[in-house]
């Protein structure tokens, strides 16, 4: 394993980059060098006063200055100077970022948005984490599949899963984002199984799963309802006492007031954890349900943030740095996970 400070690099400081090179930045084996951003906003001018800011292309430091917004280099030069990349850059653009990375015989993380093909596995830190063991290059699986992989992988591992149904409904786009709908409206993704059921099986292998997405006008979380038909036989108790051994699933109750996402987010503000996220999957302790051997419930998924934990024990798996019990713990640790009640 190694012993010295991983020099980090955040391809892109959006919705999730931003998260990811905060996240980074508590870790004691890791460092963030810099980010790159493409326009100088007033993200770029925020995160001016914590991280040295690189852009995509020199035609735009002129820009940048004329905005008081100091550039250390460009991407190339952050390419060079880092130990991996985090590409956290808009769907498809990753993948033709791959040969920059390969250029400078770094390692790179690519987001769920990208092709599974992108990496040499998919990632999610319960239920494949040493797939990624030095690996050169891997791809954190999508928010919906990060959710569905925590709460089912749990199990899966115990009681074995013969089948699961899943309804994912969408939220339309992340709340900063004003371009995007759809509005005043409900859009069924017409492909079923969705594009969720191959993804997860790149990180849960033999699971047998049909997901259906409809996408809905709001911007706060996912919602999931999911039915697992289990091989062995369980008992409610022993279902929920499994979920009780991973962190990173949360019980929440309706009758304690939170029977909404807008209320669990809600909840997030009033725990005063970084920007209001909940990295925790947020599991309804109503819903939890068994009719035979048939398991239901549902759960909330907190887009923006649920797959910035995983980003941070990718990394820690492709330099071999812990192994996966202890990744999960430093990394919950740093982030408050398993630490909050709601």
């Amino acid at each position: 394993m190694l012993s010295f400070m991983i020099k980090v690099g955040i391809n892109g400081y959006g919705t999730i980059g931003r998260r990811i090179a905060h996240a980074v930045s508590l870790q004691p084996d890791m460092t963030v060098i810099g980010i790159v951003k493409t326009k100088p906003d007033y993200i770029s001018r925020i995160a001016s006063n914590t991280f040295n800011i690189f852009i995509n292309d020199l035609k735009n430091k002129e820009d940048f200055n004329n905005r008081g917004i100091k550039v250390k280099g460009t991407l190339e030069d952050l390419a060079g100077d880092v130990d991996i990349m985090i590409d956290s850059t808009p769907e498809g653009v990753g993948e033709k970022n791959k040969q920059l990375y390969d250029e400078n015989n770094i390692k790179a993380i690519f987001q769920g948005g990208e092709k599974s093909t992108v990496g040499e596995s998919s990632f999610n830190a319960y239920s494949n984490f040493n797939e990624s063991v030095n690996k050169r290059f891997v791809r954190v699986v999508s928010c919906n599949t990060t959710g569905l992989a925590r709460t089912l992988f749990p199990i899966y591992n115990r009681f074995g899963i013969k089948h699961v149904d899943a309804t994912l409904i969408r939220r339309a786009t992340d709340p900063n984002d004003s371009k995007k709908g759809p509005i005043n409206s409900i859009e069924p993704s017409l492909k079923i199984p969705s594009h969720h059921a191959p993804d997860l099986k790149t990180v849960i292998n033999g699971i047998n799963i049909d997901t259906v997405a409809i996408k809905v006008p709001t911007t706060l979380m996912h919602v999931h309802v999911v039915k697992a038909q289990l091989k062995e036989k369980a008992s409610r108790e022993e279902v929920v006492e499994e979920w009780n051994k991973y962190h990173r699933v949360l019980r929440v109750y309706g009758k304690e007031g939170l029977s909404s996402t807008a209320q669990i987010m809600d909840a997030a503000r009033e725990m005063q954890s970084n920007r209001s996220d909940l990295y925790e999957i947020a599991l309804w302790d109503e819903s939890v349900s068994l009719s035979g051997d048939t398991l239901s419930y549902i759960q909330a998924v907190h887009q923006e943030s649920d797959v910035i934990p995983e980003n941070v024990d990718a990394i820690r798996a492709m330099f071999n740095l812990e192994d996966k019990e202890k990744s999960i713990e430093m990394t919950d640790k740093s982030l408050g996970i398993g630490r909050r009640n709601i």
